[in-house]
């Protein structure tokens, strides 16, 4: 398998909803076996690196139960599934009843072969691992209910929307300090060594089984932040630090082992310190969404060492779609800009083909979208750019957008980078991020000699002198979104 770049690009599979959709075509339940080489090979071709099946583990019919009749989710399913049944509904691939691959699509030693299939593709499998909390019936809520944050009867009269009983004990549901629990899930208590021990030895299971995990909220399990979520139950007791020995235990079994933390409110860099690879650079999807240029050449421009550990999207399984979220100018300035930047580069199921409506993660179907053309013909352009080895192995630089006269301030709304080779500068990057029109000069050390700017998502070609450039600047004149991509030869 090839070396990983780096700026790998990861790719999203909701494997319920794919599968499902191969049942209905084969007229028969599709297992893990079913998904073809050839599916495999064209993400490969797309210039994928990774894929990410999100739930494959096994989830059982108390998390299918609560999904099915917590009127709180039912809105969402209908909007997204106006013809819904009971049978669309399968429950959260987060309420993991137990990390086994589901039996009914053939098991664990299904799931191996997909695996040695995506390998023999050159793909790398990514898994699902979910420690904050388990489904209410996970064997271990009644074998070893220690191991779990547990209440009393009184708990769960006050809030009971943050507590569950299962047989005699009552239980806290996962949750975050900024919201009720989640009704599907039991949550697991750190301050307890031997549940530290337990996930630990779960963590080492399951890589094992894949080349790298997907945390889910990863950062719910940083001391401070677990201290502050349940300090009513602990009582005084410490939590100790799980993700250093936890992921330092499981790269000496799996030295090549991937971790990406999914991490919110600024906490991404604690989580690379603590030894993950990559983390969610939820603050570069945000200012995208507002719009907000100086905040992205900002994010951009920051700790170059820490981009690369950034993993960038518009769109995920908690995010809405990114053909909804933003409008088609945007949209291709906003994918330019999380992209063609360092990081781990995480493109979602169905984003390349437009599709917009959201599916929420309880069901296993959604609805028939046709392709929009126009999406996937730009994103196919994008990846083919992005797959060169100047952008996957190369130098990003920011670069400052100059005004391009005195009392012209729509510099401010360009970002722009300059991408190095081994050969030198390659490429060159320049996007309006805002609604008008603009102009800014960027002074880019470019050398000796007469340079050819073609765009490489459009149709503009460029000779421009380098010394020029470096000293009065590259002059761009762009419409509002507008965006361009140099190829420099």
């Amino acid at each position: 398998m090839h070396a990983l770049p780096s700026n790998p690009l990861l790719y999203q599979i909701n494997t319920r909803v794919l599968l499902r959709a191969m049942s209905t075509r084969l007229g028969r339940r599709a297992t893990f076996d079913d998904v073809p080489d050839a599916a495999l090979a064209a993400l490969r071709a797309l210039g994928v690196d990774w894929v990410w099946f999100l739930g494959v583990w096994r989830t059982d019919a108390a998390g299918r139960a609560i999904s099915r009749s917590n009127p709180a989710w039912q809105p969402q399913f209908h909007a997204a599934l106006p013809d819904l049944t009971e049978d669309d509904i399968t429950g959260s691939p987060f309420a993991i009843a137990g990390y086994q691959a589901e039996s009914g699509l053939i098991g664990d030693a299904a799931l191996a072969r997909l695996r040695a299939r995506a390998n023999q593709a050159g793909l790398r499998l990514m898994l699902d691992f979910v420690p904050n909390h388990m489904a209410p019936d996970h064997p271990w809520v009644s074998e070893r209910p220690e191991l779990f944050v547990r209440g009393t009867e009184a708990d769960l009269a006050a809030a009971p929307e943050n507590w569950i009983k299962v047989g005699d004990q009552v239980f806290a549901h996962g949750r975050d300090p900024y919201f009720p629990g989640w009704v599907d899930t039991v949550q697991l208590d750190y301050a307890n060594p031997d549940t530290q021990t337990a996930m630990s030895d779960m963590l080492l299971s399951v890589a094992g089984r894949c080349d790298g995990v997907r945390c889910d909220v990863a950062m719910l399990l940083l001391p401070d932040v677990f201290e502050r979520t349940w300090s009513a139950e602990l009582a005084g007791r410490t939590v100790p630090d799980f993700w250093p020995g936890a992921i330092a235990r499981t790269r000496q079994a799996h030295p090549e082992f991937k971790l990406l933390a999914e991490v919110y409110w600024g906490l991404d860099r604690r989580l690379i310190a603590d030894g993950f690879d990559w983390a969610y650079d939820k603050a570069l999807y945000d200012a995208l969404l507002a719009g907000e240029a100086g905040q992205v050449r900002a994010l951009l421009s920051a700790d170059q060492a820490m981009q690369r550990t950034m993993a960038r999207f518009l769109e995920n399984h908690d995010e809405a779609r990114a053909a909804a979220a933003f409008d088609w100018k945007t949209h291709q300035a906003a994918a330019l800009l999380a992209f063609a930047a360092p990081g781990l580069r995480f493109l979602h199921q169905g984003q390349l083909e437009g599709m917009r409506v959201h599916i929420p993660i309880h069901l296993d179907r959604g609805p028939d979208e046709p392709v929009d053309e126009a999406v996937l013909a730009f994103y196919r352009t994008l990846l083919a750019v992005l797959a060169e080895p100047a952008l996957r192995d190369g130098r990003y630089q920011p670069i400052a957008p100059g005004p391009a006269w005195d009392g012209n301030a729509s510099h401010r709304q360009f970002v722009a980078a300059l991408w190095s080779g081994e050969s030198g500068p390659a490429y060159l990057l320049v996007v309006n991020y805002g609604p008008d029109r603009g102009q800014c000069r960027l002074h880019v050390p470019l050398g000796e000699g007469t340079v050819s700017l073609t765009d490489r998502l459009g149709s503009e070609t460029y000779e421009r002198d380098r010394r020029e450039i470096e000293t009065d600047g590259l002059y761009v004149d762009q419409l509002g979104w507008g965006h361009n991509l140099f190829a420099l030869g």
